[in-house]
């Protein structure tokens, strides 16, 4: 429990230079006072608990991170005892934000007897920006072994096959059973070989202003009449969006497949998908081998009801030939990841039980397009 105090009117808001200043900070920051109450949030903050601040002040905190949590003992520790604390690696995991890995400063407000400053400055973003090169990493060896396989494996099979069709004409009809099962088995690894091909080396991509909303009203369309009839679809749309640069067909192909894998990971009862869309500021990332720096502001998210990922193989989800599907090739999400880094974006996801959410960001459209990455 936090301490007990004489309550202050929870409209009493902080000095307007000092809200100006704590507004600015990608780091989020809490007002806290004796009772644990919330009195002031920064944008960061509602950004974070995807919650607006009106909701969060007046709330406690232990109303948002549970009670037992890292964070909320250091604030009680901070306002017991009136000095600051901080904590590296904390774990931030609550029902709104899933599990972060934060640094944590709690420090007493020194106009404010009682009440306590609390930062949160996420990590997490930050170690999948290092995931995702791993993930291009991937897709370039990916790209190596398609480009094989194209190469040295159909040329083979193309002759496999047209022996095969040979010794049907001199063949018993008993034999001929065999020569079917060569064809088709040939067949077979000549589909599979066409779909890594996707992977292969391409010319650059044709980039153009593209509308997100209705790219993803196309792909929801193609879900509610196929694959996803059994799915409730709910839209969060910022109609304010600037366009992407990008390619409309890819973009297309990436948040169809991402909704596919959420609609197969739905309960066939109750199955909900969310669609939504969002600009957040402050995420740059550099473009390997240069001095380019990518502004990555539009988020777009799948959010899913299913059970969730699971725990071992998250580390290498976005790998060739991952998959938790008994009949999946694990080719779906290692695509969907070599055209978000063609297109200079980053994907992430956080999965709990009944709330996995995909989220991709990706670059606008500006005076200067924005740099293709090789």
């Amino acid at each position: 429990m936090f301490g007990r105090s004489t309550r202050k009117n929870l409209t009493e808001a902080l000095k307007p230079d000092l809200q100006a200043v704590l507004g600015t900070l990608p780091t989020a920051v809490f007002a806290i006072d004796l009772d644990g109450v919330i009195r002031y949030v920064n944008l960061a903050g509602e950004q974070l608990f995807e919650l607006s601040a009106l909701h969060m002040c007046g709330q406690r905190l232990d109303s948002l991170i549970p009670q037992d949590s890292t964070i909320c003992a250091l604030v009680r520790q901070s306002l017991a005892n009136h000095s600051p604390v901080s904590e590296f690696g904390a774990t931030l995991d609550s029902l709104r934000t899933g599990t972060r890995t934060v640094t944590v400063q709690v420090s007493p407000m020194v106009d404010r007897s009682g009440w306590a400053l609390l930062s949160i400055l996420e990590h997490t973003l930050a170690m999948r920006i290092g995931q995702q090169l791993a993930h291009r990493s991937a897709a370039r060896s990916v790209t190596a072994m398609s480009q094989l396989l194209a190469h040295e494996i159909k040329n083979p099979l193309s002759g496999i096959r047209g022996s095969a069709q040979l010794l049907e004409q001199v063949v018993s009809e008993e034999d001929r059973v065999l020569t079917t099962l060569i064809r088709d088995e040939t067949d077979r690894i000549v589909q599979l070989v066409d779909r890594m091909e996707v992977f292969s080396e391409q010319p650059p991509l044709e980039r153009e202003a593209v509308n997100i909303h209705s790219v993803l009203e196309r792909v929801r369309r193609l879900a509610e009449n196929g694959f996803g009839k059994h799915v409730r679809f709910f839209e969060h749309f910022d109609p304010s969006l600037p366009p992407v640069w990008g390619n409309r067909d890819q973009l297309v192909q990436v948040f169809l497949n991402l909704v596919k894998n959420a609609a197969e990971a739905c309960p066939l009862e109750n199955a909900e998908i969310v669609l939504s869309t969002a600009y957040q500021h402050g995420v740059r990332v550099q473009v390997p081998g240069t001095s380019s720096m990518i502004h990555l502001p539009l988020v777009v998210s799948v959010q899913d009801n299913g059970e969730g990922i699971p725990e071992d193989i998250r580390q290498n989800l976005f790998d060739p030939f991952v998959t938790t599907k008994p009949k999946g090739s694990g080719l779906g999400l290692a695509l969907v990841a070599k055209i978000i880094n063609d297109h200079g974006g980053i994907i992430e996801f956080d999965s709990l039980p009944r709330r996995t959410v995909f989220k991709v960001m990706l670059p606008i459209v500006k005076s200067q397009p924005a740099p293709d990455l090789a």
